[in-house]
């Protein structure tokens, strides 16, 4: 199963934290019900929920990007020792999502570009990446057969 420690650090997201948290804790579940591949195991992932200046103080630090982004994934393992751990693991680590609220603030369906976020960010952790269009292509399916399992 697909587990997820979700973590805000500003006073004035507190308030909106509870409430997505619960949401996105509700469509995990839904992933877990209909993705089978890790029925057996335990792989976890930290979902932190932030605004512009803490992204952007990460995406400097980490990716030597000065600027703000909408979402930052922060794998634990390389693709191939995922791969390998998944098969002896039980429980496994994933990394940390950081999604940045601010850039979907004032959007029309806020929960939806919310949900696209941190699915993007998960399909980072378990592995994928957009470098090239066929590993764009192959990761924009994944996100879209979560995204269908949520709705």
């Amino acid at each position: 199963m697909i587990k997820v420690n979700i973590i805000s650090n500003r006073q004035n997201l507190k308030k909106f934290s509870i409430k997505s948290t619960n949401l996105i804790e509700k469509k995990i579940n839904k992933i877990n019900k209909r993705y089978k591949k890790y029925k057996n195991k335990d792989v976890f992932f930290t979902l932190l929920l932030s605004e512009d200046s803490e992204i952007k103080k990460l995406n400097n630090n980490f990716r030597k990007k000065n600027r703000t982004t909408d979402v930052l994934s922060f794998p634990f393992h390389e693709k191939k020792e995922l791969h390998k751990k998944l098969v002896k693991d039980r429980e496994i680590y994933l990394g940390d999502v950081i999604v940045n609220l601010n850039k979907i603030k004032g959007k029309m369906n806020f929960f939806l570009e919310l949900d696209k976020l941190w699915i993007h960010g998960l399909v980072h952790l378990f592995g994928y990446d957009h470098k090239n269009n066929v590993d764009f292509m192959r990761m924009t399916r994944i996100e879209k057969k979560f995204l269908s399992y949520i709705k």
